[in-house]
């Protein structure tokens, strides 16, 4: 499934290799992939609105060389 607006593309899917199901991520500009269990995507589902404003600034981590 695609997932898009003006600021990202994202890929989504299931991906079934390991123990448990999880969903795998995929930014369409850069090639990167993360992946997220269960606990995660319910972790996300109890946040409150706007606890992700940190995580969105793309200069917290996303424009840093420390992979």
């Amino acid at each position: 499934m695609l997932v898009h607006n003006e600021f990202a593309a994202v890929e989504l899917s299931i991906d079934r290799e390991g123990h448990d199901p999880r969903l795998r991520i995929e930014d369409l500009k850069t090639g990167h992939v993360g992946f997220l269990d269960a606990l995660e995507l319910e972790t996300l589902a109890w946040r409150p609105e706007g606890s992700l404003e940190k995580l969105l600034d793309p200069s917290h981590s996303r424009w840093t060389d420390t992979r």
